[in-house]
């Protein structure tokens, strides 16, 4: 006997309806996604921004031209937020990364073995931070290193 609910393995309905690429929200527009829109009724304000990492329930999701020739509710503002075109990392963002890995696989002076503790901040490279053990109270009572 076939089961009629849901979960379990087996063979499920499959629906043309979810894919993977986000669509425009406008009727009969099957292009990406590329910006999200958002209503922020409270200040009659409507803010057009890059497409957000969910989908949201109430916000739409445009394309590229239809975000183009969007206009706002008479009596509201349109707010355009800033997209940024790059979708990679950056250099930067990739060579500090690669600093901070580099550092960490230095050997330590002496062949001591860093203590494991509450860290203290002893860099920074943009959003990323370099961080040394402070030694525990056991270590520096027995003098271990």
């Amino acid at each position: 006997m076939p089961s009629g609910g849901g979960g379990g393995g087996g063979s499920g309905v499959r629906s043309a309806i979810v894919s993977p690429v986000r669509i425009c929200s406008r009727t009969a527009c099957k292009a990406p996604a590329v910006f999200t829109l958002t209503y922020v009724y409270r200040d009659s304000t409507a803010v057009l921004g890059p497409l957000a990492t969910y989908a949201e329930p109430h916000c739409y999701d445009l394309c590229a031209e239809h975000s183009e020739r969007l206009t706002a509710p008479m009596g509201w503002e349109l707010v355009r937020l800033p997209v940024e075109e790059q979708t990679e990392p950056s250099a930067d963002d990739l060579e500090a990364l690669a600093d901070a890995v580099r550092e960490a696989a230095k050997p330590v002076p002496g062949g001591r073995q860093e203590p494991v503790g509450q860290g203290t901040e002893i860099g920074r490279r943009g959003h990323l931070r370099v961080l040394r053990s402070e030694p525990s109270e056991t270590h520096q009572k027995t003098g271990q290193d």
